[in-house]
């Protein structure tokens, strides 16, 4: 008996078509798989239930697909009398019930012989996805463009028994994440000057088109911005998984400017002019300056060489010496 129940396995499986075929189906329903549900969702089925599964939203951070049966305990003393179905290129969307559709088979294969059993679907080169003894690979890449899948459960010997026809199944779905997340960029340009080039750098590799979101692994990251026209920019980010990062970055005017720290009773001249607001910070123009504190009778003249792009605080402070001596 046990000879010719897999006999009637092995026919059958070599019978399945691995093009475009007719089916009718008895739908159990639609998971959808988005970031909004990273834990899943499931639907129960039966020994002739299928399930359609359908990849919805921003799914750019998936590197694969999740899928985990759950049979009843006594499933395992009748292992081999299932086949497991995976179908893509569905022609149209199956609603709950029956419904007459066409699709391509991706995989079949005899219903593992336990109580859980998951296959981990790729959908994109380099996802790193390994088949172990817990869980198997049944498929190459399978693109998102051909979503969504069909899972489909049926008998593959003759003569069901009536307690496989009662045995409720359940089937899980998921995403499966990349170590990535992704950055947007948001540079606000000063009034006064308007939109002019910025070389943007994300952990020293250039960035050629700033407009664009752009994916990057988990973690810190560095940010510069070079530029003849704006201030130059340092920071750092970090990326969280499967989110978008707004960086909103301030371009900065990249006039000098001088920051002046004096006693109250001090006046300050920049080049022989009085400084009329010393408590703002003063723009000048790059080059040569000469800065001049007067207290009282007392002056003290300082030069100072300014850049371009950059910020200089000029301090004059008055302290008291008090000594001992023996």
């Amino acid at each position: 008996m046990k000879l010719r129940r897999v006999l009637l396995v092995c026919l059958c499986l070599a019978n399945f078509k691995l093009y475009a075929e007719p089916l009718r189906i008895l739908n159990a329903g639609i998971i959808v798989i988005s970031l909004d549900n990273l834990e899943g969702s499931s639907l129960p089925l039966t020994y002739t239930s299928t399930a359609a599964i359908q990849l919805s939203g921003d799914i750019r951070f998936f590197r694969g697909v999740q899928l985990e049966l759950t049979a009843p305990q006594r499933w395992i003393s009748y292992s081999g009398s299932l086949g497991v179905l995976l179908y893509n290129n569905l022609s149209n969307l199956p609603a709950q019930g029956v419904a007459d559709i066409e699709a391509r088979q991706l995989h079949i294969e005899a219903m593992p012989g336990k109580v859980q059993s998951t296959w981990q679907i790729p959908l994109r080169q380099g996802h790193g996805l390994r088949a172990s003894p817990y869980i198997m690979i049944p498929t190459g890449v399978v693109a998102p463009s051909t979503f969504p899948l069909l899972f489909r459960l049926m008998p593959v010997i003759k003569g069901i028994s009536e307690e496989i026809e009662n045995m409720v199944f359940r089937l899980a779905a998921k995403p499966i994440l990349s170590d990535e997340g992704a950055v947007k960029l948001v540079l606000h340009y000063p009034e006064q000057l308007p939109k002019q080039p910025v070389s943007i750098l994300i952990d020293d590799k250039l960035v050629e088109n700033q407009d664009e979101e752009l994916l990057l692994k988990e973690g810190e990251h560095s940010l510069v911005l070079v530029s003849e026209d704006y201030r130059n920019e340092s920071r750092r980010f970090v990326v969280e998984r499967a989110k978008v990062l707004d960086v909103q970055v301030e371009l900065q005017d990249p006039t000098p400017l001088i920051l002046f720290e004096y006693p109250e009773n001090a006046r300050i001249f920049l080049d022989n002019v009085l400084v009329r607001d010393p408590q703002l910070p003063h723009p000048v123009e790059p080059g040569f300056h000469e800065v001049r504190f007067q207290v009282s009778d007392y002056s003290i003249i300082r030069p100072v060489t300014v850049q371009k792009g950059k910020t200089y605080k000029i301090a004059l402070s008055v302290d008291v010496d008090i000594t001992e001596d023996d």
